[in-house]
This record gives structure tokens, sequence and C-alpha cells, in this order.
């Protein structure tokens, strides 16, 4: 990603901002783990966006004056002695560089400067990112700040800058669309080197050690999110994430995974015999998700919501589970599919907006029906990630297997 894809998303988030406001975006620290340890540092997704820095303990100020607009960026000073222990700090240069902005200024002058806007000028609003506004809520920078403004500068209305930055994220960009369509490549290469080395007896981190291996050769630094590798009935369990139990012969395994690439993420999700076979009710249950995602991925329009795409899905799954003999009534579906069918995806795996969302062409959004059949130790789930079209949609990862021939056929000439 170049400067230029981060000085536009600037551009237009200045365009959305009141005159006489100011906004503040924090990059984040990384969070404290233990004695004089530290949880691996990922930057604030709005910060990044906007930026392209992902390094800790960086700054982001816009002000919006007479229509025009000044941005400055705060970064740590060079430090000779950290240098030593954690690497050089970011340069204002290498700053300037990654995210266009011009002027570059260190951290320890920005409540200075902040105070002595206010000395020219009677701003109005200041422009903070929430993303969530609950009690548990965790204490952020930005949270942080906001109190030290009530306190000192009472007059100034405090906004939240979240839902103009989730209208500009909900649209990729076709730079955006390449990063997810890289991080699902390489999902890919993961997928099929499990599919290669699945066999009865191992255990399930064994399996997720081989996905684990193909991201790392590909340059992958990160996952999108904890890697499901769910053995049998677990597979019913819609977050089991321990991974710690062994795969048996005649069971399923349900993987749902993906790689992040440039913080962009792939969200895959499949499922597959242990032993290379299914048995012929696992491919009786396996074919109604399949044409679940099929018709749903068919009913993919720009207008939809995420919750009417859902109700496709539900549709779907109760006329085939009503057609087996498995339900009797379309409201027994919710015993047997407890989720909703899809999400936004993009920087965050569940990106920035809700189920009430109108989903717009660029859109990334998830396709993943499953069932869930904990009486019979079935758990099967079939996740692909499609971008919207004016007309439909297009799946961006048509190419990892899918169909009960090609998953079998893939296992077994590994095995023969």
């Amino acid at each position: 990603m170049n400067a230029g894809f981060f000085t536009s998303n600037r551009k237009r988030l200045a365009e959305s901002m009141k005159d006489y406001s100011i906004l503040v975006l924090f990059a984040g620290k990384a969070p404290h783990r233990s004695a004089d340890s530290d949880y691996a540092f990922t930057p604030n997704r709005n910060f990044y966006y906007l930026t392209g820095i992902d390094r800790e303990n960086v700054i982001l100020r816009i002000v919006k004056r007479d229509g025009d607009i000044e941005e400055t960026l705060y970064v740590e000073r060079p430090d000779e002695i950290a240098a030593k222990w954690t690497g050089e700090r970011l340069s204002a240069e290498a700053a300037a560089n990654a995210s266009g902005v011009k002027s570059i200024a260190y951290l320890d002058e920005f409540h200075d400067q902040f105070k002595g806007l206010f000395r020219r000028t009677m701003f109005k609003q200041l422009y903070l990112t929430f993303e969530s506004e609950s009690w548990d809520t965790p204490n952020t920078p930005a949270h942080q700040f906001a109190a030290q403004v009530r306190e000192r500068m009472p007059h100034l209305k405090i906004r939240n800058a979240f839902p103009l930055i989730t209208e500009l994220r909900a649209v990729k960009s076709e730079a955006e669309i390449a990063q997810i369509r890289q991080a699902i490549d390489i999902t890919n290469d993961g997928i099929l080197n499990m599919l290669k080395n699945v066999k009865p007896g191992m255990m399930e981190y064994q399996l997720e050690a081989h996905f684990n291996f193909a991201l790392k050769t590909a340059g992958v630094r990160d996952h999108a999110f904890p890697s499901i590798i769910a053995g049998g009935k677990r597979a019913t369990v819609l977050h089991y994430v321990e991974n710690n139990q062994e795969l048996k012969d005649g069971e399923l395994v349900l993987i749902d995974l993906g790689a992040a690439w440039n913080y962009y993420s792939g969200d895959i999700s499949r499922t597959f015999p242990v032993s290379g076979k299914f048995t012929p009710r696992q491919r009786e249950i396996y074919e109604i998700v399949l044409t679940a995602e099929e018709e749903t991925m068919a009913a993919v329009k720009p207008g939809m919501t995420l919750k009417e795409l859902n109700d496709v899905t539900k549709q779907v799954l109760a006329r085939e589970l009503k057609r087996i003999g498995k339900i009797k009534e379309d409201d027994e579906v919710v015993e047997y599919y407890y989720h909703s069918v899809s999400h936004s995806l993009g920087l965050d795996t569940h990106d920035v907006w809700d189920s009430s969302y109108k989903i717009q062409p660029g859109a990334v959004i998830t396709i993943e029906p499953g069932l869930y059949l904990a009486d019979e130790g079935i758990g099967i789930r079939i996740e692909d990630d499609v971008v919207v079209t004016k007309h439909g949609c297009e799946s961006l990862s048509p190419q990892i297997p899918k169909s009960v021939e090609d998953i079998e056929r893939l296992i077994q000439e590994a095995n023969s």
C-alpha cells in the first residue's frame, strides 16, 4: 500500500469533518502481559487505515479551519539506548514517506501544540474514535484523552469519528481487495497443506501446525484471528480454539482460519473427513450446507442487509432439513444453525459495520452457513469471502477446494 492510498483516505475523512474541528487518532501501545513482558503490538486499524504506520506511540492530528486542512504526525524522539534493545524508533522521514503526512513533530510536543491551537482559534469539536461505548469498553488512549479534554476544555464538543471512518472502510478499493486476495491465496496454501497431512490419530494442534508452517513460509507475520481446528462434536462449538484433542477415524474436522496480509484478513472455513472419506450421513449434511452457501451467494446484491442475507440461508437450511426429516417446522432450524451467515471483512476480521448496514459494491463479506448436529457429533461450516459487485458478488476464494469429490481426492492422493 503506497502513501497515496492513505493520503486519499485522510482527504475523504477530512471532507466529512465539521469546520473548526480537530481529529486525534492514536496508534496505540502494546498491552502489558506480565512482569517486564508485553503482548505483541498491533496498530489500531483506523489509525493504520489513515496513515499506513504500524508503530506504537504515534499520534495523528488533523485540523480543519476555514475549510483548510492541516495534518501532523507525532512520533517518539530517537533514543540511542532504546535502539540497542528494541531497534531504531520510527524516524520523521520514514513516517512522512509511509503516510504522506508532511508535518512531523515529536510525541512530547503533542499536548503543548494541542493547547496552542486554541490561542488563535475557537475550535468547536474534537473527533476521537470510540468503537464501542459500553460499560466494558477498554480504557483506550482516546478515552484517556477525552477525560483530559472534558476537564480542561468543557466547551469543546467531543464527537465519535468511528462512524465517519466506517463509511470509508465499508467499501474497499482495488488495492485493498488485492491485499485480501493475497491473504486468501496464502490461506489456501495452508489449507492444502492440512488436507495433504490429515490422518486419524493426530492431534488438532498437529494439523494446525501444517497451516502455520505454510503461512510462515509465505512471510505472514500474523493470523487474522485464532484458528479453530475442531474435530467431531467439538465442531458444534462455534469458537472452539483449544485445538488440543485427538482427531479420530470416522470424524469430521472443521477448520476456520485465515492469514492476514498487510493487516487485511482472509477468513475461510472448510470441513473434511479425518479418514479421507465422508460417511453417507456426513455427505448428506455437508451437501445441504454447500447448497445453502451456493444459494446464499447467488442471492447477494447491493442494497441488502446481512440480516436479509441470513434469512435466505435459514430458508434454504430449513427447506433441506425438512426434506431429510431432521425438522418438521421452519423455526426449528435455529436448533442446528445458530449464527449469522455473514460479516464484513477487511482490516478487521469482523470489520466495521453490522447486520443492519446495506451492502454496496466494493464491500467484502463472508458467506458461511453451517449445521451443528451435536446429537450426531457432526459440525459443518463452509465459508468463502466475496466482494459485492453491481449485480451480485464475486468469490475471492474459488481456488480453495470444497466439493466432496475434490476434498476426498486430495486427502486420499496424499495418503496413497
